[in-house]
């Protein structure tokens, strides 16, 4: 199946602007004393908070990083401070994403991960530290101002056992059989061609390998003019798949003891879930 070059376009634009707004504040704020996570120890002000939420995939209207009863849905308020070991505060500001997959990986020494979409790195990097010593954590990104990003905060936290590659999602630049477990955090919703993410993870899976993802699953009754709507899209909202047809897409790209957990609703028509699977 042919990708819809304006989908895939309009989300590579989105993440663009994105890394080159958080550069720029990046360059703004001094924070050589305050390079690791420490959960809400940001010395942002209100302007640049904002303009970080601004920034990230899912945080622009109309979707929002709290919902109306003000509780956080999306973004590094998710991460608490074990989560977040290992991610520079610029890494983990630059989050939005709508879990932890980190946290329901079970990461171990010596272990090969592969983040899908690995934006500003705060997830590989937390993976770097887990799977080390032997082990190696990659990210792969289809914008070069986002891993630019990504290897800038990688140099800042000091891990030297990662890798930033450009490439898609549905043509993952790895080898058959090469990773031990991949993660995504609500990433899988912005691709295309949902199916053939989730076959490329499989091919590139050892045997017995593991996925584990943080995603937003659609209600079985989106209406269509979510489902059409691009902002929308590249919000993490209309691409979503329901959670019949996650299941029903992970089971044919050949995973087993498939489990999808849903964590909380991130909006009318969607909630956030774990969704964890066996190659």
């Amino acid at each position: 199946m042919k990708i819809p070059e304006d989908i895939r376009e309009t989300v590579r634009e989105r993440y663009a602007a994105a890394a080159t707004r958080l550069a720029v504040l990046d360059l703004r704020q001094e924070r050589a004393s305050d390079t690791s996570c420490c959960g809400g120890g940001s010395t942002a002000t209100t302007d640049e908070q904002d303009a970080r939420s601004q920034a990230s995939c899912c945080g622009s209207a109309p979707v929002g990083t709290t919902d109306e009863k003000g509780q956080v849905v999306f973004g590094p308020e998710l991460y608490g401070l074990e989560a977040a070991e290992g991610a520079p505060v610029a890494a983990l500001d630059a989050s939005l994403g709508c879990g932890v997959p980190t946290a329901v990986a079970d990461l171990h020494p010596g272990e090969v991960v592969l983040d899908l979409g690995s934006g500003a790195g705060a997830d590989v990097l937390i993976s770097a530290r887990r799977v080390a010593p032997g082990g190696r954590a990659i990210g792969i990104d289809m914008t070069q101002e986002m891993l630019e990003l990504a290897r800038r905060n990688a140099a800042t936290a000091g891990v030297d056992n990662v890798e930033f590659l450009q490439g898609y999602l549905e043509e993952i630049p790895l080898p058959d059989n090469s990773v031990d477990v991949v993660i995504s955090n609500c990433v899988i919703n912005l691709a295309a061609d949902k199916t053939l993410v989730l076959t490329e993870a499989a091919r590139v899976l050892r045997p017995g390998g593991r996925l584990a993802f943080s995603d937003v699953i659609a209600d079985e009754d989106m209406d269509e003019a979510t489902k059409a709507d691009m902002a929308q899209w590249t919000g993490c909202i209309a691409g979503a798949l329901t959670q019949t047809d996650f299941g029903g897409a992970l089971t044919a790209a050949g995973f087993t003891d498939v489990e999808i957990r849903t964590t909380h609703r991130v909006h009318d028509h969607a909630q956030a879930a774990i969704i964890r699977a066996t190659h």
